[in-house]
């Protein structure tokens, strides 16, 4: 594995140091392309978060249109595409879709308009995971993603990146936990992602700094593999 790979896998463990306990309930086939695919989130995920002059960012993210598209035809030019892009996904779906990010960062008016401007996101992300990791596609799977990538958005953002109504931070993360089931759609390393993502949801609501115990960690990650 290449020194340039290894930077952007562990720039997403850091970021999820749970993973380590949680990732024996993934397939052993899984693993690497897991942490892959997570890690090419996290890269939407700051560009979709960033504040102030976003240019740099806006360009980085026609880039990796650009490069979404060479997977399709495996051509790919980005270390994380050594693991990704050898898997028949719907790249392009994802690369359609990867503008709507930058309307996205807008303060919305409300729930509805929050989830609608990341709702074609969602969708596409939902269908590559299902791609990656060999499942059926399930109907409610974006939801999942959705729900997440508004979660850790506000996490990361704050009142910036709450709805205008409610208004209210903490009334917008009650909103988004309720709406999160402990177990989500979708294939086993997203709900074992989503799982931490919610574990830390729950933890900010509650005032307090996540700190969990790997028996907890073994809990909650069985729960949310069983399917």
């Amino acid at each position: 594995m290449s020194s340039a790979l290894d930077s952007f896998l562990d720039k997403w463990r850091d970021r999820w140091p749970e993973w380590i306990f949680v990732e024996r309930f993934v397939a052993e086939g899984d693993r690497a392309r897991a942490v892959a695919w997570f890690a090419l989130l996290q890269e939407f995920d700051n560009i979709l978060n960033a504040t102030g002059d976003t240019t740099p960012q806006d360009a980085k993210l026609a880039w990796w249109g650009e490069e979404l598209r060479s997977w399709a035809a495996q051509r790919s030019r980005h270390p994380l595409g050594r693991v990704l892009e050898p898997v028949r996904a719907p790249w392009d779906q994802l690369a359609d879709a990867l503008p709507s990010l930058i309307d996205a960062r807008e303060r919305p008016a409300d729930a509805a308009q929050a989830r609608n401007a990341l709702g074609t996101y969602a969708a596409a992300v939902a269908a590559v995971e299902a791609a990656v990791f060999t499942e059926s596609p399930v109907s409610n799977a974006a939801d999942a993603v959705l729900t997440q990538t508004l979660a850790q958005r506000v996490q990361e953002l704050g009142a910036v990146a709450v709805p205008r109504a409610p208004g209210d931070e903490t009334q917008w993360e009650k909103q988004l936990l309720a709406a999160w089931p402990s177990r989500v759609a979708g294939p086993r390393p997203r709900r074992l992602y989503a799982s931490l993502a919610r574990a830390r949801q729950q933890a900010r609501l509650k005032g307090g700094e996540y700190q969990p115990s790997p028996a907890a960690l073994l809990w909650r990650s069985w729960w949310a593999a069983r399917g």
